[in-house]
């Protein structure tokens, strides 16, 4: 199994912080690229002293992706693979792409690439069907939801087949990003499927009541909510105006919204 390395960013929206995960061996494989820390970027070492041969990046979210810099000059051999956002790329780093079905080679043996997208458009985790093992990145966590940044490219409909895609693999355990292991992920897919329709539901109950901002709709549902989360909030509610609108249920003129009978 790889080895969890803490990438240091401790954060109101990253929580304790996020976990790497590194594959050991002659070609280390190092999973995502933290926030270049140089506490993490030491750990790296420690495990691996000349650094790792490649880093998947599992998405472009800051807390996974800002490393690669601060990789690429402590190992400047070291390839990086994402899927995607081209235009968020820094200049220094030679990205190589990734996509849906590849293999990622190492000492244990290949892992497969999963393009899961919901949470960012471009999310990937990394599937081992022997032991029924997911690197999950941001796909899932224990104690809380998966924020779904509507405005940033996160996509609802997207997010909920990427959970049955996963659910349907039957894993065994998942590694995330955030938080401890999980040890039950269908119980916990269960759980996400079962809190977004129930979020559905209010967000549709709020708009029957008349409501037709996002902003009056999120004071409605997150009513003491802490004030810091609550562009995290807005974001969630637009999510599922948006799938809404997918399903033909709901319309957007301009900034409101309104049901369609």
């Amino acid at each position: 199994m790889p080895i969890p390395l803490h990438a240091a960013n401790p954060g109101p929206f990253t929580g304790a912080g996020n976990w790497t995960y590194l594959f050991p061996g002659p070609a280390p494989v190092l999973f995502d690229a933290g926030v270049g820390h140089p506490d993490h970027v030491a750990a790296i070492a420690a495990a691996a002293p000349h650094g790792p041969a490649r880093v998947i990046v599992s998405h472009a979210h800051p807390d996974h992706a800002t490393g690669a810099p601060a990789l690429a000059a402590r190992w400047p051999d070291v390839a990086f693979s994402k899927v995607g956002w081209p235009e968020q790329d820094d200049p220094a780093i030679a990205w190589r792409g990734l996509a849906d079905g590849d293999m990622v080679h190492t000492d244990e043996g290949p892992w497969q690439v999963l393009h899961t997208p919901g949470h960012a458009p471009d999310h990937v985790v990394l599937w081992d069907a022997g032991s029924k093992t997911l690197l999950g990145a941001d796909l899932m966590q224990l104690g809380n939801t998966v924020s779904i940044p509507a405005e940033q490219g996160g996509d609802l409909t997207a997010y909920l087949r990427s959970l049955r895609r996963v659910q349907a693999l039957a894993p065994a355990r998942v590694l995330p990003a955030h938080g401890a292991v999980i040890d039950e992920p269908l119980a916990l897919i269960e759980q996400y499927l079962k809190h977004r329709h129930q979020r559905e539901v209010q967000v549709l109950s709020a708009l029957e009541a008349g409501l037709a901002t996002v902003t009056s709709i999120t004071d409605r549902i997150y009513a003491g909510l802490s004030e810091q989360l609550v562009p995290l909030a807005r974001q969630s509610v637009l999510a599922h105006l948006i799938k809404l609108e997918h399903d033909g249920l709901a319309r957007r003129d301009g900034d409101r919204w309104r049901l369609l009978t």
